[in-house]
């Protein structure tokens, strides 16, 4: 298959021009790749920008209508460029900076650049006129993001671990400190949202956690932190300023919730302490921005249907290379309970299979292996799996989402419509540790990091089983990332129960992966566990898959990458050779790329290889209903993050890259392993 039968984008709305709303800048197809363009709504017409062998991601167009992206090399270190909007020559964002991993980019109204670049272990702020010289603002002890520029280049803000979580810090142009702002609370934490886009208005956009909710707040000088408690949700919200030059909206920010799963719009008027809500669709917005003139742009998805952009206002907003009309499947909700609560999960099933139909299963017990609830296997193949008989239900796949800080949603998911189009049930668990279900849902790790999110896994196929919707002998794990480090260790700590296992860059030994991942992760890692590994030894250890290597019973294929940061290659092997060891059978894939890849190519390989792999181990590569749906090998592997989509009728779906501008606010500095 050639690269014209997929197509890749990034699951993001266009970034507008403030001068100039028709002029956007967006990330999309070419070829195969991930590449930024130039879109004017006026005439229809998109222009290519970007052209590198290996993709481009990050991407924003600026006031004066120069599209702006990030220049990387294949270990993502590199420079911003920037582009005036009807072409012309690639211009250096600053001059004198030297390479390193984006940290950041704001651009004042007048083109005052500011730009965050990291060196693996510090955060530098380069400051100076858009083309022009930079001079270092300051340099950040660990990792850090530049989140924000006045539109007078007054002020910046850095959001970062330093001194306190989520630390925000407020810099005057010439690197003086205004302010360090600071969660409250035993678990209060605070993230930047940037500052107001109207001149002579320094205000920054917050959002604080307080207990369990989160809560909108803005900062001024003169005035501190102003908190909103008419503006207060129980689940992950991030928010949006609406733009300069319409009077009637004044303070106004545009919200969106993700809440169990599913997203809303709220519209708030700070002056007046009015909550509206703006309609739209069902489902999950992945992306939503207030623009001028009341206009709404958002990126709608339900796990039916691929994303596809909207505007309130009519606006020509470009097309996405998705599927049309409706994929496969019959989908429906799933809560398990739990000692923290009810886990909830994303259930799709092949359609025609005969199981219960309806738009939402209801709660049930947990439970341990109850039999298959009337939908009896009949027989067993030569190496002693059970065979399908009618009616019988389908292999089931655990999808498990990384992060940890993320959830999945009703939403479009390639991978799912793969599997499901092959006769694989999948579900997906936002198991404890994700967002989207409040403050205390997300800190609920009561039996160690990993350890509890395992204990959600064993309930949700027990759950599945006790309904019938499962069989104890065909049941398989996929996760990415944070996810392949659950799937390593739930193989490895309760081996009985999963048929096979897939980890695509995952961490393997907790160990080893802090000593040689980004400072973002050792950061995360540091939280999560509640200090490094020489701090407290068997807590990472107890957390850790390689610890469990020798009892891995289930086939498992492993991905990795050779140039990866966040999920590094050599832990990896370590835990690769202590399957060997033990004798465990098992298989690995590696690819030429980093953790986050922009290649369709890359995720069209691997979801081939992995589904085809789960065909053998779940059905014996015999399955009664419909061959593996999955395109044939291409001269890529897998990324974890931007992903293809399939021509109608290919089978082959769509896996889109999500920016981590959604759960707890518009905040690139949150880390996360997928």
């Amino acid at each position: 298959m050639t690269g014209s039968r997929y197509q890749v984008y990034l699951a993001a709305l266009p970034e507008v021009c403030a001068a100039d709303p028709a002029l956007m800048a967006f990330t999309a197809d070419a070829n195969g790749r991930c590449e930024v363009f130039a879109w004017d709504a006026g005439t229809g017409r998109a222009r290519q920008v970007t052209d590198r062998p290996r993709g481009t991601l990050h991407g924003t167009i600026d006031r004066d209508a120069n599209v702006w992206w990030f220049d990387e090399d294949a270990h993502g270190v590199g420079f911003w460029r920037f582009q005036p909007f009807p072409g012309g020559p690639d211009l250096p964002g600053l001059t004198g900076v030297p390479p390193g991993t984006p940290r950041g980019l704001a651009v004042s109204d007048d083109g005052i650049v500011a730009m965050g670049l990291g060196d693996g272990r510090t955060t530098t702020v380069h400051l100076g006129r858009r083309g022009a010289s930079a001079r270092e603002v300051t340099r950040v002890d660990r990792h850090a993001t530049l989140s924000g520029i006045t539109a007078e280049a007054g002020l910046l803000a850095i959001s970062g671990p330093a001194g306190s979580a989520h630390a925000v810090t407020v810099l005057a142009a010439d690197g003086t400190s205004r302010a360090v702002l600071s969660g409250s609370g035993e678990h209060g934490r605070l993230w930047s949202l940037g500052f107001a886009p109207t001149a002579g208005r320094d205000e920054l956009l917050l959002v604080r956690e307080d207990d369990d909710r989160y809560l909108l707040a803005s900062w001024r000088p003169e005035t501190g932190i102003r908190t909103y408690p008419w503006c207060a949700f129980d689940s992950e919200i991030t928010a949006r300023w609406y733009p300069d030059g319409n009077e009637d909206e004044g303070r106004t920010v545009l919200i969106r919730e993700d809440r169990h799963g599913r997203s809303t719009l709220y519209r708030a008027r700070l002056d007046t302490g009015t909550l509206t809500r703006v309609p739209t669709p069902p489902g999950s917005l992945l992306d939503a921005a207030p623009r001028a003139g009341g206009d709404v742009h958002y990126l709608w998805t339900d796990t039916a249907h691929p994303p596809r952009m909207y505007s309130t206002a009519g606006t020509a907003l470009p097309a996405l290379g998705t599927l049309p009309g409706r994929v496969p499947g019959d989908h429906r909700d799933l809560w398990t309970p739990t000692p923290d609560g009810p886990v909830h999960t994303w259930l799709s099933l092949p359609e025609g299979d005969g199981l219960p139909q309806g738009p939402e299963l209801p709660q049930g017990e947990a439970s341990e292996d109850r039999g298959t609830g009337g939908h009896a296997a009949r027989g067993r193949d030569a190496r002693g799996r059970a065979t399908m008989g009618r009616g019988a239900p389908p292999p089931v796949v655990l999808l498990v989402h990384g992060g940890p800080a993320d959830h999945d949603r009703d939403a479009y998911d390639g991978v799912v419509h793969s599997l499901v189009a092959s006769g694989f049930a999948v579900a997906r668990v936002n198991y404890r540790g994700s967002t989207g279900y409040g403050p205390r849902w997300r800190r609920a790790f009561g039996a160690g990091v990993g350890l509890t999110q395992v204990e959600d896994l064993v309930a949700v196929r027990a759950d599945l089983i006790g309904r019938g919707l499962a069989r104890p002998d065909a049941v398989g794990l996929w996760g990415t990332s944070w996810g392949g480090f659950l799937a390593l260790l739930a193989l490895g700590t309760r081996p009985g129960l999963w048929q096979a296992g897939v980890a695509v860059k995952p961490v393997a030994d907790g160990v080893a992966a802090y000593r040689t991942t980004t400072s973002a992760l050792r950061a995360l890692d540091e939280r999560l566990y509640g200090g490094t590994p020489d701090d407290v030894p068997e807590v990472y250890a107890r957390s850790s898959p390689i610890q469990y290597a020798s009892r891995v019973r289930a086939p498992l294929l492993v991905v990795a990458a050779t140039r990866d940061a966040k999920c590094p290659p050599g832990q990896v092997r370590g835990y690769l050779a202590a399957l060997r060891a033990a004798g465990a059978r098992h298989e690995s894939m590696w690819l030429d790329s980093g953790h986050d890849g922009y290649e369709g190519g890359d995720h069209v390989a691997v979801l081939r290889r992995a589904v085809v792999f789960l065909d053998r181990e779940l059905r014996g590569g015999q399955g009664p209903h419909r061959a593996p749906k999955t395109p044939p090998a291409d001269r890529r592997g897998d990324s974890g993050r931007v992903s293809t989509t399939a021509a109608a009728g290919t089978g082959i779906a769509e896996h889109t890259e999500r920016r981590t501008a959604h759960a707890e606010g518009h905040h690139p500095q949150r880390p996360a392993r997928g």
